[in-house]
């Protein structure tokens, strides 16, 4: 009835500054109403470009079987995203008087502002399959940004592209003690696109206390980019994870 998420990712350590996101989200349904709210906070490279980002959600679950074996969620997002850079973390060759840098020396930049705050909205549809609890199917697709909010720094106006999701995710009983999670998604978003593929294995433990517990690993490829290590275990209502990339992408001499 009431989900806690947190979610911490540190990335590119060897190659620059490093890139620290935080996410933490609370949902909960009431009848065949969900209702969610995220929070985002991401910081990266030598600016401190940081975003924070806080989000609405409300979902509404439409049972196309009576016994609720198919069923179809449609979903709302309208969220706050504000942006703000340090323009004194730069470094400009106009500051370069010859010999040396000299911070005092103009930038000779025109920067108009340091922030900008616009709102974002979303929408999705997910349909479910459950046969069982160890059965099951979710095809889900939805689109971010459709406002195209405006995220330039300058007085130009720059429009952030529609960012578009798909995925499919099925839960496998292969042994009386084992499960695979198989799973495929695509994003694409302007000119970027993002292929994720894999799965995860599950084990429950048994228990003579009649504790739920079972861990998952798993293995994912990232298209063209990097491949995905995952552990993951349960313990009742509590699930912890763990995931690393491994880069094997061009920038594999830089990232080591």
């Amino acid at each position: 009835d009431l989900r806690l998420i947190g979610n911490f990712k540190d990335q590119w350590r060897s190659v620059t500054v490093p890139f620290s996101t935080f996410s933490f989200s609370i949902d909960k349904n009431i009848k065949k109403v969900g209702f969610g709210l995220l929070a985002f906070h991401d910081q990266v490279g030598d600016g401190k470009l940081s975003t924070l980002e806080l989000q609405g959600n409300v979902s509404y679950n439409l049972k196309l079987s009576p016994d609720s074996t198919h069923n179809l969620r449609g979903g709302l997002n309208i969220g706050m995203n504000h942006r703000q850079v340090n323009w004194n973390s730069f470094y400009f060759d106009s500051q370069f008087n010859g010999y040396i840098f000299d911070a005092a020396l103009p930038s000779n930049e025109s920067i108009q502002t340091d922030r900008k705050t616009n709102l974002s909205i979303g929408a999705g549809v997910l349909y479910e399959w459950v046969k069982n609890p160890r059965l099951k199917l979710n095809i889900g697709i939805s689109a971010f940004n459709l406002n195209r909010p405006n995220q330039g720094f300058y007085n130009e106006i720059i429009k952030r592209d529609v960012r578009y999701n798909g995925f499919l995710k099925a839960t496998i009983a292969i042994k009386p003690m084992i499960d695979v999670i198989p799973s495929i998604q695509f994003s694409s978003q302007g000119t970027y696109q993002e292929l994720v593929l894999g799965s995860s294995v599950k084990h429950y433990l048994p228990s003579k206390t009649f504790v739920y517990r079972a861990v998952y690993a798993g293995l994912w490829m990232r298209n063209k980019d990097a491949s995905m290590l995952t552990l993951g275990y349960d313990h009742q209502d509590l699930f912890v994870g763990l995931s690393y990339d491994i880069n094997l992408s061009k920038l594999l001499p830089a990232s080591n």
